[in-house]
């Protein structure tokens, strides 16, 4: 599921030139049972179940011991890896934290199912806590993904135009401008004169303006934090 959802289009692309390395690791690979079974009841009763400490471990320890192998080879420092937890219970997914996470040179997304992962394994080897939003998801998988493409495409080289990610929604804390593209008339809808001018200067001048007006519309509440971080 997660690797056909990744393999196509630009990340795709960036794993094929060699920008990015994504696998996919099972649990169930490091089950201990005939059945690779990796759930069990929860201790004081109730509905659901719950993925053992156990296979999560060993599946985390075999990653680590790749991950510092190749550090090894190649010379790198070997520094802690960071372990992302993909949980209604975390702080809450946004462009701050993807550039942040894009910084790493590895990270390690960890998914749940069922009623969750036995909270001592979670104690041991997570280092964040995330949440894609206030809902609750069959796993952990399609929050995983969006983390992933998320970060990725913040990754040197991975766009085409790197600019791009500097002028997009939330970059600065805004939502991003309206764009037009040709034909510069379109069901009697003019693109703004503005953007036909060849004057650059007002044409960020309009965008940054446009930026606050839709942001002040559609997201007042980072309307009202930009607004407050930049002492307007």
């Amino acid at each position: 599921m997660v690797m056909s959802g990744l393999s196509d289009s630009i990340i795709g692309r960036a794993v094929t030139n060699g920008l990015l390395s994504i696998e996919a690791v099972n649990i169930r690979d490091f089950a201990f049972n005939k059945h690779n079974k990796v759930d069990d009841y929860t201790y004081g009763g109730g509905a659901g179940m719950l993925m053992q400490a156990e296979p999560v471990y060993l599946c985390y320890e075999d990653i680590i011991k790749r991950i510092s192998a190749r550090r090894a080879e190649d010379g790198s420092k070997d520094k802690k890896v960071r372990v992302v937890y993909l949980t209604p219970q975390g702080d809450v997914f946004n462009q701050n934290m993807a550039k942040e996470l894009s910084r790493e040179d590895d990270l390690i997304l960890l998914c749940g199912h069922y009623e969750g992962i036995d909270e001592r394994v979670l104690e041991s080897i997570v280092t964040d806590n995330v949440s894609i939003g206030d809902y609750v998801l069959t796993g952990g998988e399609i929050p995983a993904m969006i983390v992933v493409d998320a970060v990725a495409r913040l990754c040197p080289g991975v766009l085409h135009n790197d600019d791009s990610a500097e002028t997009e929604s939330f970059s600065d804390g805004l939502l991003e401008y309206p764009q037009y593209s040709r034909p510069e008339v379109w069901h009697d809808m003019k693109v703004p004169e503005i953007l036909l001018s060849g004057d650059h200067a007002a044409v960020d001048r309009w965008r940054h303006e446009q930026s606050l007006i839709r942001t002040r519309e559609r997201r007042p509440d980072l309307y009202d934090k930009y607004i407050s971080s930049h002492n307007v």
